[in-house]
Order: C-alpha cells, then structure tokens, then sequence
C-alpha cells in the first residue's frame, strides 16, 4: 500500500498565517493522520494523550510566527517536555530524563508544535524500530532516523528532526523520497540529545522540498542567509567510492548528472578518498570507541536489555585501544583537509553523488548500507539529499555536499538543483 504523500512545510506555514489553515483543525487532522497511519507505518512512538498535550500548547500568537504553529516530530533520541524517551531501547527511561533540547526550545520559539516522537533504531546504532518505507511496506525507511523520515514522506507532519552520525539523515530521506539536510558538524547544539558518536554526531530535517528545509534552517541556524539563485559548480565524487553504489542506481545517478549538465550547470569530477579501507576502517574505530564510552555506565548495569547489535558495536569499542582511537581521530582531521582542498583545487561548491547505494533494502532487519554518507560525515560536512526518480515504486536521490561552515550556499545551490531536475 503506497502511504507516501509528503507536505510542505512552507505549504502549511503560509495557509496557517493567512488564516486559511485553522491552527485548531490543523491540530486534529494531524493527530487523526498520525492514527491512522500508526498501524502500518509505526512512524512514531505511541503516546496517551497526544491530543490533550497538544491542545494544551496553543497560543493565540502562534500563527504569528516563523513556523505559524505547523508540526514537527523529533527522534526519540531527543529530548522534548512533557513526553518519555526511550532512545529505542527498553532501558529505564528516567535514565534519560533531563531539560529539554535546545534544538526542541529553538523550533519551539519559532512557533512549531511537537507533533510526537519519532521511532528510532536503539540508541540510533543498527536495531531497527518497527518503522516501515510509505512507498512499499516491505522495505526498510532507512535508519536510524527511521520514523523522522516515514512521518515526512507520509505527510504525517511537514517537519521532522533527526541525527547523522554516518548516514541517518541522508540515507533514509533518499529511501523515503524527501529531502534530508544535515548541517554542518557543531553547527546545531546536541545538549538534550543522546548520543552515539560525539565526534560525529549532528542533527538535521526532514521536509517534503528544499525551500522548507531552508525555512526549519532558518529558525534552527541563527543569521542563515541563503541565496535564492546560486548556481553551484559540482564535483561529482568518482573511483572506488562511487563503485559501492548498486549499478542500477549507478545508471539512474548518471543520468540525472547529465540531465545537469544539459541544464547548464559545470560539472566536473574527482576521487574524494584516496584510500577507502582506511577511511572505513578509521570511522568504525571512532564510532565504537566513543559509543562504548557513552554507554559504559549504562551498558554495565543494564547489558542484558540491549539489542545484539547495539551490543556487539560497544562490546567492540570497549575493546579499542585510546592509542587507535586517537590515531582515527588524527586521521580524521587530516581527511576533512583533503577533502575541503579537493572542492577548492577542482573550483567546486559541492560533492555530487548518490544519497545511497541504491534504493531502500527489502525487509526490516537492516536501515541500509551508509557508504555513499561516510567521506562528508567523517569531514562534518553539511549534506543535503533531493529526491531525484525512482526504480519501479522506490524513490532515488541525490547528495549534494559541501564545504564545513558553507550551509547557506549548500541550500542555495540545492534550491537550483531541485529546479533543474523538475523541470
């Protein structure tokens, strides 16, 4: 059953300030969206009363601002007032209890209103949560941002956060057909949040289309300028890193690269890792190894109600020695420089690739494979995925990344992007 059907945010921004949108109704008819798809879809976590919790929270001056009262779900790695994290686990939740996230007081004073929490994989490491693809069932949303991205491409809500600690913005937007931004790294606070790598760890939006994830960037970055009609000159990322990508989606990648050229856009190329084994081997050291450290209380006293999966990963990272943790860390530093270099030796604005190898995996055992994520969230690059086709009924999409701190010029340059490939 195809549930995919995504709003805009910019949409429903302006019908609510305009008074064309009833702020009352909008609230209803979210909540009955969410009933209703909740048996199938499982895109957020089930609450008692969101209704009432809802009510309690509008304002007569909520059409007033930036976001006009419109709904956001929020990962339930996240923490938000008034409602329990689990962070997808069955760990106690007082264990996770604490203020409210800033990235939460930031849309909050903007005006949205948190729809709920959205379904994550445990501890957004690799155990799935129920959540499942609107555009076949069958297939997985992508992890670990799993409900955030399901919520948007269902038109549950028109805004949802998520976190990327190697692929879990990107990769799911492109597997459910929306648009996914990650800022760049450090850019948005995580106070509030749960985390899996520090070093890595970012957080980021899900909208139906570029111009509303330059309007929930605009609330969450503050002083963001984007250019409305900037033109990015393109990389398109080459050698072993494109190969991990299924030949199929591979062919679709390059034609949608042609149809960019055809649009005149200058578009050259270039290897963005010089040494792919050591790039993936180095991200994994980081990763387990400060998972492991986030979790050593908890995992100590509470081992047994893990997932395997999470299990293996901090097992894993307990394991690793700080002598190989910081030589990852020194490489770390080392491969941004590269890769910030590269951009500026090929007189580039942006990375262009595909968001995933290929479309979204059959089953719900795995989120899906990260490769395409790894060499920009290594660097803390901002990202964004635009939906780009489809193979049969499953949506592709196209990453575009850019240079650490460049996030209003990326959005700018996606604006553009999005443009070319609808018209």
């Amino acid at each position: 059953m195809l549930m995919a059907s995504p709003r805009s945010l910019v949409a429903d921004v302006s019908a609510l300030r305009a008074g064309a949108l009833d702020l009352g109704r909008h609230l209803a008819d979210t909540c009955d969206r969410i009933d209703a798809a909740q048996p199938a879809l499982h895109a957020f976590v089930p609450e008692a009363d969101r209704r009432g919790r809802l009510a309690a929270a509008l304002s007569a001056e909520q059409t007033r601002t930036p976001l006009a009262g419109a709904m956001v779900g929020v990962k339930d790695i996240i923490r938000v007032a008034g409602l329990t994290m689990t962070a997808g686990s069955q760990l106690p939740p007082e264990l996770f209890a604490g203020p409210q996230a800033d990235v939460v007081n930031r849309l909050v004073a903007g005006g949205a209103l948190v729809a709920g929490a959205t379904v994550t994989a445990e501890f957004a490491v690799a155990a799935p949560g129920p959540t499942t693809n609107p555009h076949d069932r069958r297939h997985t949303p992508g992890g670990s941002s799993s409900g955030s991205a399901a919520a948007v491409a269902a038109g549950l809500v028109p805004l949802a956060i998520g976190t990327q600690t190697v692929g879990s913005v990107i990769r799911p937007a492109a597997y459910c057909g929306v648009v996914g931004f990650r800022p760049t790294y450090g850019s948005l606070p995580v106070d509030g949040v749960v985390a899996n790598a520090p070093s890595l760890d970012t957080l980021g939006v899900f909208t139906a289309d570029v111009a509303s994830a330059v309007l929930a960037a605009q609330v969450l970055l503050e002083g963001l300028e984007v250019p409305l009609s900037s033109r990015p000159r393109l990389l398109v990322a080459t050698g072993r890193y494109l190969d991990q990508a299924d030949p199929v989606a591979r062919s679709a990648f390059d034609a949608q690269v042609g149809r960019l050229r055809a649009a005149g856009f200058s578009v050259s190329s270039a290897d963005p890792v010089d040494d792919l084994d050591a790039l993936t081997r180095h991200l994994l050291v980081i990763n387990r190894y400060e998972l492991a450290q986030v979790h050593a209380e908890w995992f100590s006293a509470f081992a047994d109600l893990y997932r395997p999966q999470t299990a293996e990963a901090i097992l894993d990272g307990l394991a690793t020695s700080a002598e190989v943790y910081a030589e990852a860390r020194q490489y770390q530093r080392a491969f941004t420089e590269r890769l910030t270099a590269s951009l500026a030796a090929h007189d580039a604005d942006a990375w262009l690739t595909p968001a995933a190898t290929g479309t979204a995996p059959r089953g719900l055992e795995s989120t899906g494979n990260p490769a395409m994520n790894v060499p920009f969230s290594v660097a803390g690059a901002p990202a964004i995925t635009i939906p780009a086709g489809r193979l049969g009924r499953l949506p592709l999409g196209l990453q575009l990344a850019g240079r650490p701190g460049d996030d209003a010029s990326l959005l700018g340059g996606a604006l553009t992007v999005e443009a070319a490939l609808s018209g």
